[in-house]
C-alpha cells in the first residue's frame, strides 16, 4: 500500500476531545413566577385530563361476569 507523506489535513481532530474553550455559555435566567404558575396548571390539567379519561373509560372496560339481575320479557315468562 502507499503511504501518505503530506500530513493529514484534518489533524486537529485527533485532539478535539483535549480542547477545551475559554468561554463560557452565559447563565440561565431564572424563570419569572407567572411561568411557574403556567407551567404548574398546563402540568395540573393534563393530570387531571388522564385521570378524568381514566375514570370515565374504566366501567367501559369493566366485564360483568355473573350479572346480578337476568333481563327476560314478560312474554317469555308467560309461557
Amino acid at each position: 500500500m502507499f503511504r501518505r507523506r503530506e500530513p493529514v489535513p484534518f489533524a486537529f481532530i485527533a485532539e478535539a476531545d483535549q480542547f477545551r474553550s475559554n468561554v463560557a455559555p452565559p447563565p440561565r435566567q431564572r424563570a419569572s413566577a407567572g411561568e411557574l404558575v403556567g407551567r404548574w396548571l398546563i402540568g395540573l390539567t393534563v393530570v387531571a385530563g388522564l385521570v378524568g379519561s381514566l375514570l370515565v373509560g374504566l366501567p367501559a372496560v369493566s366485564a360483568d361476569v355473573s350479572p346480578a339481575h337476568t333481563q327476560q320479557s314478560d312474554a317469555s315468562s308467560r309461557r
